[in-house]
């Protein structure tokens, strides 16, 4: 099975409530608000994250992408699970616990860009962009409408993050 692609960005908000205005005009559709806990597990190659939504519902991801500010392509497989806590389990005991992310999710849909709202625990407040590609899509065409959607946001160059909300946590 082949995995997906998407381009990322990520930053931090000073006023997530104006970044949402924004969001919310330029959206097709949203809001959705998603409770999400991320347990990373120990990887030797990308990232290995269990993200449960509710006790009988979460996904497996693993994920491949630069750690960069900017506009980054990520390449990711999706598993859905009816039994985190148990797969949590499993995997902490294989593979040990590189950290948990706890955060609200806000999202809406503009085109194939997700755009999330994160209020993330003990981190604070972003934004990240998801420009899902399609099989014969280029990632340069990913990257100008990440860039595109960021400035609609009022999101500043300066604001960009280069990991995860697991790096921040652990920095």
């Amino acid at each position: 099975m082949p995995g997906a692609r998407n381009v990322e960005i990520k930053a931090r908000v000073a006023d997530l409530a104006a970044v949402e205005a924004r969001a919310a005009a330029i959206a097709d559709s949203g809001p959705v608000d998603i409770s999400q806990d991320d347990t990373f597990f120990t990887c030797p190659r990308g990232r290995l994250k269990l993200r449960q939504l509710a006790p009988d519902h979460g996904q497996l991801i693993h994920y491949q992408r630069p750690d960069q500010g900017g506009p980054k392509l990520s390449d990711y497989v999706i598993a859905p699970t009816p039994d985190p806590a148990a797969l949590r389990e499993a995997l902490t005991r294989a593979y040990g616990v590189a950290g948990r992310v706890r955060k609200h999710r806000r999202l809406y849909l503009a085109g194939r860009t997700r755009i999330h709202l994160d209020r993330v625990e003990g981190l604070g407040d972003f934004m990240e962009l998801e420009v899902v590609l399609d099989a014969g899509d280029d990632t340069a065409g990913g990257e100008a409408e990440a860039r595109r959607i960021m400035l609609a946001l009022g999101v500043d160059e300066r604001d960009l993050i280069e990991g995860a909300y697991v790096d921040l946590m652990a920095g």
